[in-house]
């Protein structure tokens, strides 16, 4: 079947010369079908941030329990993200790129048929096991076809995917939950992959690379445990079944294992001759940097959006197809951006928009820090909006200068291991988050109880109120209408102190994200330096500090 296909493309090259390696516009043309599987994968992810609350009232359970819906796929995402630039050595760039591409769509469809949370959750483990090979094999293609001086502006085009995905995602989630039922997010996925199963293997070549190395087993199992032990220990912290909180025999075991896991992993990596993850490229010193602030901002960004839309459907009472349009100017500011940005960091310095960037997101979670039962929708979007352009402004400089002096054979390693930090980061961010939440949540709500004065003029006021208001809408007896004044009372009083957690998680998230601007300082960026010639200007990279 292989030899077939090849001779098949063989002539579709000899008929039409834009499938050239050599033709000038080839790369562009690849560049075009890994945007493709990359919008693919990051629109559901975001369609799943939308469909949250649906699925919550579904299946009956609370943020702690659903967020498994995001973390097991952002897990499973982290685990295999390293061990895809083996499997793209060893089978081919093309090969493992375009069965990711498939068991997407298998994860897909399958979740689609789920009958519980479980089911679905488990099913969300295919969908990351197909988005962990697309990412970082789709950065590497493009990274190999693109010489360095244009490398930056070419990831700048391809994050346009991930932010079209951004903007279309909610909006499309939103209104397929809202018309139709959950189960479609997942099948909005099906004809899209096909689409582009279809591009890649027309357009996209083969490669691999010359010397395959051994697996790392020990790695890649020592790895999965040491971050399944972690996530599960920081989601379970404040779970209403873990009635011995942070210091219970199940916490505190986790955390072990979790331990032991990395220990083995670090000795693994150190002493095997073919690492899973090579720590050697650590030794780059912006590799470092910028899987640093890729971690720091994975928490802080990727580990709240999750929140946004549960506030919005939960507490504003907004529909998902309206919470859903809240998200679309992040992506279009955030498409719009990412060229500019990568071309000026090819062109300039990278820092400058990074920079910029990491303030711009840390501003708007400020922002988001004073959230209310009553807050309009102008307070909403427009912080949405500086955070599309935030984005737009940090990918693309931040990748380009990661990657800048790895060689080509190190790329699929390279930005496996970007991707992985920085979904760590998420999974740890959502894991985090959601037991925070949890705990803010309850302080706040003791807070208030203990404000209320049954004894106090206002309160008296407050009650009779509701009390009338209950008798009206639903009858009964005096009995009837004060009990139900009480429960209207209560429910608002965890509404409130809800919204107030959400508040206090965002705060936290852009302290995390402004943090992680401090290593920014460090990184050493390319300058060109000019020599003027009667015939051509020639450039050459300089590492400044």
């Amino acid at each position: 079947m292989s030899k077939w296909w090849s001779q098949y493309r063989r002539r579709l090259v000899e008929r039409y010369d834009v499938l050239d390696p050599e033709h000038d516009s080839y790369r562009w043309l690849v560049l075009a079908a890994v945007m493709i599987a990359t919008f693919m994968a990051v629109l559901d992810a975001t369609v799943v941030n939308v469909a949250i609350p649906k699925l919550m009232a579904t299946f009956g359970v609370s943020v702690d329990s659903v967020e498994w819906v995001l973390t097991a796929y952002l897990l499973v995402f982290a685990v295999v993200l390293p061990s895809s630039g083996w499997f793209a050595d060893h089978f081919g760039y093309k090969r493992v790129f375009i069965l990711g591409l498939l068991l997407f769509i298998i994860g897909s469809l399958l979740c689609s048929l789920s009958w519980s949370l479980n089911v679905l959750i488990a099913f969300r483990i295919i969908q990351g096991i197909g988005a962990g090979c697309l990412m970082p094999i789709g950065m590497a293609i493009v990274a190999r076809e693109f010489p360095p001086e244009k490398r930056g502006i070419a990831l700048g085009f391809w994050s346009m995917a991930a932010s079209a995905s951004v903007s279309l995602g909610p909006t499309v989630g939103g209104y397929l939950v809202d018309n139709y039922s959950w189960h479609t997010i997942f099948d909005v996925n099906i004809p899209i992959g096909v689409v582009g199963l279809i591009v890649l293997l027309v357009v996209l070549r083969e490669y691999k690379a010359e010397k395959a190395r051994t697996f790392d087993v020990v790695g890649f199992l020592s790895l999965s445990t040491f971050l399944t032990a972690l996530l599960l220990a920081l989601s379970s912290g404040n779970s209403a079944w873990n009635n011995g909180g942070w210091t219970s025999t199940y916490i505190l075991s986790c955390f072990a294992i979790s331990a032991v896991g990395l220990l083995v992993f670090l000795v693994t990596e150190f002493s095997v001759e073919h690492p899973l993850i090579e720590l050697a490229l650590f030794k780059h010193f912006n590799f470092a940097v910028c899987n640093l602030i890729s971690f720091m901002f994975g928490i802080g960004m990727f580990g709240s959006t999750f929140l946004l839309p549960i506030y919005l459907q939960n507490s504003l009472g907004y529909t998902p197809l309206q919470s859903g349009l809240v998200f679309l100017p992040v992506g279009i500011m955030q498409g719009l951006a990412a060229p500019f940005a990568g071309h000026f960091a090819d062109k300039h310095n990278a820092k400058i928009p990074l920079l910029i960037g990491l303030a711009l997101m840390a501003y708007t979670f400020y922002q988001f820090g004073f959230l209310s039962m009553q807050t309009e929708h102008s307070a909403i979007t427009v912080p949405l909006f500086v955070r599309g352009l935030a984005m737009g402004m940090i990918f693309a400089p931040m990748t380009a200068t990661a990657i800048l002096g790895i060689s080509n054979i190190k790329m699929a390693q390279a930005s496996g291991i970007l991707n992985v930090i920085r979904q760590v980061g998420g999974s740890v961010g959502v894991a985090l988050f959601g037991s925070l939440l949890v705990r803010r949540a309850i302080f706040h709500s003791a807070m208030y109880g203990q404000q209320l004065d049954a004894q106090s003029d206002i309160y008296k006021q407050t009650m009779m109120r509701l009390q009338q208001y209950a008798s009206h809408v639903t009858g009964g007896t005096v009995a009837q209408a004060s009990g139900k004044a009480k429960v209207l009372l209560s429910s608002y009083v965890q509404n409130q102190a809800f919204v107030q957690g959400i508040s206090d998680v965002f705060l936290i998230a852009g302290v995390i994200v402004l943090v992680s601007a401090a290593p920014v300082f460090f990184l050493r960026v390319r300058r060109k330096a000019k020599t003027e010639s009667t015939t051509a200007v020639r450039t050459e990279p300089v590492e400044v500090g």
